[in-house]
């Protein structure tokens, strides 16, 4: 298995007691702890990818790759932006939000990415009176107008099902599948999240066997800390995947930041080398 982490581990959107560390910190830490490689939140450069310049992504690039980590992609793709969302009754909104998952793509692919990570549940949740079934209909014809792009830049959509106190929309990696389904294109896939999965009432190796295909894995725990970190034992996780052929990263998203970005990173990668190697 191949570790990941991301990045907003060390600058994170929360308000915490220590300053955000520069990209070139970030790097040194992951590579010195033992990951191969970062998944990047958007809003760590600019809340507005279309601002960071190719000199800039060029210099994203060229760090992590002088400190040998590769670039996973993207999560938290709409976090602190304005105007996006996947579901509302707003044609021209839905527009937009397609336009600038373009533009994030080619964030992702300029600093080498591969997969974007479609959680951002609050930019997707379905609007007062919007049934389920429109919200899966207008999500697949957004997702549908940006594949052409997607293949010209190499990058595949992950969508990531979340708990129900997140989001309204895509709460099951089986509703996940049929998004995915509906799409049916290469460059749409599954992504699991094990606090996500938490949340169904399904064992977790169950869900990882059902669900073939999955692109992209964080793990984490119920108590949105690191992976372990509750005492939810991932070895059964770890089997289920390798049973479903997962090459995938073992990537680490936390949404707690104490008591700092170092011994967060660390603890979780000597946990993922207990679970899942």
């Amino acid at each position: 298995m191949r570790y990941a982490l991301c990045n907003e581990t060390f600058a994170p959107a929360a308000s915490v007691p220590w300053a955000p560390w520069k990209f070139e910190d970030q790097c040194r830490c992951a590579a010195r702890l033992g990951y191969h490689a970062l998944e990047l939140a958007p809003f760590t450069f600019n809340r507005d990818v279309r601002r960071i310049t190719p000199a800039e992504r060029a210099a994203i690039r060229k760090t992590a790759d002088s400190h040998g980590l590769k670039i996973t992609g993207l999560h938290w793709l709409l976090a602190q932006t304005e105007g996006f969302h996947l579901t509302t009754n707003e044609s021209a909104v839905r527009e937009s939000t397609a336009r600038y998952t373009e533009a994030l793509m080619d964030f992702c692919a300029d600093v080498g990415g591969k997969i974007m990570v479609w959680g951002s549940p609050k930019q997707r949740s379905l609007p007062e009176g919007v049934t389920f079934e429109q919200g899966m209909e207008r999500a697949v014809a957004v997702f549908k107008s940006v594949m052409p792009w997607a293949k010209v830049r190499g990058i595949t959509i992950a969508i990531e099902p979340l708990a129900r106190t997140e989001t309204n929309f895509i709460n099951t990696a089986a509703q996940g599948r049929e998004l995915v389904r509906r799409v049916g294109d290469p460059r749409f896939a599954l992504h699991l999240d094990v606090k996500a999965m938490s949340d169904e009432g399904t064992p977790i190796p169950d869900i990882i066997r059902a669900s073939r295909g999955v692109v992209h894995y964080h793990a984490n725990d119920p108590n949105l800390r690191g992976p372990g970190t509750s005492g939810l034992d991932h070895r059964p996780f770890a089997a289920a995947l390798r049973e479903i052929g997962y090459d995938g990263y073992i990537s680490i998203e936390v949404f707690k930041y104490d008591p700092d970005p170092e011994t967060i990173a660390r603890e979780g990668i000597e946990y993922l080398k207990k679970a899942y190697t």
